[in-house]
């Protein structure tokens, strides 16, 4: 069926619409309330299949790399809304915007309904009309915790006052005692009023805290002055300073977008109580142009994808988006209250917006200087990608002998590792092929939840480059792969002086750079981490290991026996979950009941 045939055959319904290239590339995913009225505006018939002339340069460029569509019919257009999200953060579209938000934000809570609460932290609304939140923050939420019970006389730990006896902090002056003592409502609720100006106002906590930074220098306590110095860094680095007052107690959510053609920079801001309470930003790489629409859609649908928030506050946007009457619709169901998403014209709200704005320009220009001469733009041209791999992962495997069998997924983004996005694996295969089999597919089976990268690198040659492409391949994806191996001479690793010949693989080409090019130094060194990360691992579960394969030595398990359950089950973590008839399969009756009683 020809592309045209297909637009012809569109339905008047709701639904998802998907454009191919002529390699079977998905370019493209968008919604419709009417599929065949949306997929027609970007064709003219007449006199033959043609763009229409009417659209962006950047549809336009789309529009004529089609091929081929596919169509998925829902209920609705708010169903549309939903399977488009996920389909792009499952299947990366060229030409669809992905930001890779995934983060959940921690608020601070307080129950009222306890005798003596305490502040703590959650991600998540819990189930009670005597919870006061404050947040959300990007960052500092636990520095600023641990300031209040610094700074504050309140019960420090859940368990104190099921001790119902006077405890160290008690002792040093950090608690007043109710668990034993009797201990007045209004002294208490002093120290909680106290509490709660400090997280709401943190000028307010933050010269609380140069005060006991200063006190600790000057006795000479200075590892803890630095650990307050510390901690007044950290809860600075998500303020954005503000001359805006608003004299009633209003909560907003700030969302502004300031964009070039090849890079976005999106701004969010959180008001609470009429005071700006915490910011946050991402910087998103466009890879073929910009389209402010889809950016505002996915910014917002991105941030509230993970439920309800505890505090839900009227969307303040910098600018008016298509599609903002079905997103206020899906937020509206997902809150269970009217969602609400203002465009500010004048007056303070709209200085908000300007402020949000200001922030998200001058993000551009630090990305723009830091990325002029990057190192991932040089990586890009050496291998003829299509995007610039902004981020990165990088797999390696490790274990000795078949036992304590690991994988490690190493992410490198913006320029540094980042930590927090590392994952680590447990492999049941028992040869480092169908070990990166199962790693690489784990990892494709978790895109809705933690989208596709840029760029894979794995740590081998050519023969698990062609086992990623095919994983990819199978599962719709097309992502860009690299592999890195040393060069073999007698089917051994060859290293001179010591300095490995490495040789990188890529779909298209075989390199071999010299040792001193920055570019090959660049993916020995995400090797290198991906190494490091997995080696870590494996030592960690191989210590585990001994100490299981110990205990069980010791109950009579023979070692030649233990490796026969490892063999079978994969892990002790199995075998710790295994019924008695199960490991009785594998061994006998008497030996199954040994190994459960060891568990026990």
């Amino acid at each position: 069926m020809t592309l045209e045939e297909s637009i012809k055959q569109l339905p008047d319904s709701a639904g998802i619409y998907q454009y191919f290239d002529i390699n079977g590339r998905l370019l493209y995913v968008g919604k419709a309330k009417s599929l065949a009225k949306r997929v027609k505006s970007y064709f003219y018939f007449s006199p033959k299949l043609r763009v229409n002339p009417n659209l962006s340069s950047r549809i336009s460029k789309m529009i004529s790399q089609t091929v081929s569509l596919n169509y998925i019919v829902v209920n609705s257009e708010h169903d549309a809304l939903i399977l488009e999200n996920s389909l792009i953060k499952q299947l990366v579209p060229k030409y669809n915007i992905l930001l890779r938000d995934d983060k959940t934000y921690p608020y601070i809570y307080i129950d009222y309904g306890q005798k003596y609460p305490r502040f703590e932290i959650t991600r998540k609304i819990i189930k009670s009309s005597t919870i006061k939140y404050y947040g959300p923050y990007s960052v500092g939420a636990r520095d600023i915790l641990d300031s209040v019970y610094e700074l504050c006389s309140l019960v420090q730990k859940k368990g104190s006052l099921a001790s119902k006896k006077l405890c160290l902090y008690h002792q040093i002056g950090k608690c007043l005692g109710p668990c034993e003592l009797e201990i007045p409502q209004e002294r208490y609720q002093k120290e909680i009023d106290f509490a709660a100006e400090l997280i709401q106002n943190k000028k307010t906590l933050l010269k609380k805290l140069e005060e006991k930074m200063l006190f600790y220098a000057e006795n000479l306590r200075f590892e803890e002055a630095k650990e307050i110095r510390d901690r007044c860094e950290r809860i600075s680095r998500s303020e954005v300073k503000s001359e805006i007052d608003f004299a009633s107690k209003e909560n907003y959510d700030i969302f502004a977008i300031a964009h070039t053609e090849a890079k976005a920079a999106v701004v969010r801001i959180f008001m609470r109580d009429g005071k700006i309470i915490s910011s946050s930003h991402d910087t998103i790489a466009l890879h073929e142009g910009c389209d402010a629409d889809e950016l505002y859609s996915r910014a917002l649908m991105e941030f509230y994808a993970h439920g309800k928030p505890p505090i839900i506050a009227p969307i303040l946007v910098a600018s008016d988006f298509e599609g903002k009457e079905i997103l206020q619709e899906h937020l509206t169901a997902l809150f269970e209250k009217k969602a609400t998403v203002h465009i500010p014209k004048t007056g303070k709200k709209k200085q908000l917006i300007d402020l949000a704005l200001l922030n998200a320009a001058e993000l551009l220009k630090k990305e723009f200087a830091y990325k002029k001469n990057g190192i991932e733009e040089e990586i890009k041209n050496l291998f003829g990608f299509q995007r610039t791999p902004e981020r990165i992962e990088i797999f390696d495997n490790s274990h000795m002998s078949g036992m304590a069998t690991v994988g490690a997924m190493a992410v490198y983004a913006n320029g540094a590792f980042d930590k927090k996005s590392y994952r680590i694996y447990h492999l049941s295969a028992k040869d480092e092929y169908g070990q990166m089999r199962e790693m690489l597919t784990r990892r494709c089976e978790g895109f809705e939840k933690n989208p596709p990268p840029d760029l894979w690198v794995l740590d081998g040659g050519a023969t698990l480059l062609h086992l990623a492409l095919e994983i990819l391949e199978s599962h719709g994806l097309f992502l860009d792969v690299i592999a890195i191996a040393k060069e073999k001479v007698d089917a051994k690793a060859h290293r001179a002086k010591g300095k490995a010949k490495d040789i990188l693989h890529s779909k298209e080409s075989i390199l071999k750079l010299q040792e001193s090019d920055k570019r090959l130094h660049f993916v020995q060194k995400l090797r290198d981490e991906a190494h490091r990360c997995a080696l870590n691992f494996h030592k960690k579960t191989k210590l585990k290991h001994d100490q299981e394969s110990k205990l069980l030595t010791l109950k009579g398990i023979s070692q030649a026996k233990i490796i026969k359950l490892l063999n079978h089950f994969g892990t002790f973590e199995a075998l710790r979950e295994a019924s008695i008839q199960e490991i009785s399969c594998v061994l006998n009756i008497k030996d199954a009941n040994i190994i459960k009683d060891s568990y026990l």
